[in-house]
């Protein structure tokens, strides 16, 4: 069900854009998602930083392509969300010698640390190569066909990912022991 709702700002961009075009569709991204916000608030009283992250940059890049009218700008916000992500992993890997897919994952999956290190490089480089070709999609086909790619595309190719990390991680967990 999250995952729903955490999809429901791109459900309702994709379906207006089918119905209204990319301006509207922009507004209309912007709004869900700060409803988004407003929900998880007032059900949680704490919303997540990638969450606030998430509202930055769709109003930021959702609202110059509103005030200048120029789709450009809607149309890089997954790559800099992409891009962010990849800089997190690695930069708080490099640097802070923290492992932020350890820290989500650490309580329900037991692994060698060298394990950890190449789950956290995949996933910063699969969002790295997201973001490219959330750009290849952008610039070399139609708006209608990036709008279809941002919904059913990157979404396939998060479940590709997913899955081949699942078979992965099933070849390098380890036995929980009790204690």
């Amino acid at each position: 069900m999250k995952f729903l709702f955490d999809l429901f700002p791109v459900i309702l961009f994709f379906v207006a854009f089918k119905f209204a075009g990319i301006y509207a569709a922009t507004g209309v991204a912007i709004a869900a998602t700060v409803v988004q916000i407003g929900w998880v608030w007032l059900r949680h009283r704490k919303v997540e930083p990638m969450q606030w992250v998430s509202l930055a940059i769709i109003s930021v890049f959702g609202g110059a392509t509103l005030l200048l009218h120029n789709e450009t700008f809607i149309k890089w916000k997954p790559t800099v969300l992409y891009w962010l992500f990849a800089a997190t992993l690695t930069l708080s890997a490099l640097i802070w010698r923290k492992n932020l897919i350890r820290a989500m994952l650490g309580k329900q999956v037991t692994m060698p640390e060298a394990a950890w290190g190449r789950l956290n490089a995949a996933w910063a480089a699969f969002f790295a190569v997201m973001g490219v070709v959330n750009l290849y999609v952008a610039y070399q086909f139609s708006t209608d066909a990036w709008v279809n790619f941002k919904l059913f595309g990157s979404m396939g190719l998060m479940l590709v990912f997913i899955l081949a990390q699942s078979v992965w991680l099933s070849r390098h967990m380890q036995e929980n022991t009790p204690e």
